[in-house]
C-alpha cells in the first residue's frame, strides 16, 4: 500500500473542508518547500516526525548486477529521512499491538 499526494490532499479535504484543488496545492506547497530546502542545502526538521537531509556520497566501486562488470559508482548527493523519536515508537507501539493480536488468533 502506498500512500500518494493525491491521497493526502483528499485527507486535508475531508479533514479541515476546504476545496479539492485548495488542498491539492497545499499539499503541493509543502512538498516544493521542503524540495527548496533540500537543494539549498538546508536540513528539514518536522518535529514528532522526522528529519530529511542531503548527505554527499564518495565514489566507491561496485559491481553491475546482471554482467558482474566492477564498475565506479559516482560521486553523489542523496537525500536521506531519519525518524524521529515519537514517530518510532507509535510505529513500534502499533507493530507489537499487531503481534499481540496476531498471537492471539
Amino acid at each position: 500500500m502506498t500512500l500518494t499526494k493525491a491521497e493526502l490532499a483528499d485527507g486535508l479535504q475531508q479533514k479541515v473542508g476546504m476545496s479539492k484543488l485548495a488542498a491539492k496545492d497545499m499539499v503541493d506547497d509543502v512538498f516544493e518547500a521542503i524540495r527548496t530546502s533540500l537543494e539549498e542545502g538546508k536540513a528539514v526538521k518536522l518535529s514528532s516526525f522526522g528529519n530529511f537531509e542531503l548527505r554527499n556520497k564518495k565514489a566507491r566501486p561496485g559491481r553491475n548486477p546482471k554482467t558482474g562488470e566492477p564498475k565506479v559508482i559516482k560521486a553523489r548527493r542523496v537525500v536521506t529521512f531519519k525518524a524521529g523519536q515519537k514517530l518510532k515508537a507509535e510505529l513500534q507501539e502499533k507493530a507489537s499491538k499487531q503481534k499481540k493480536e496476531d498471537a492471539d488468533t
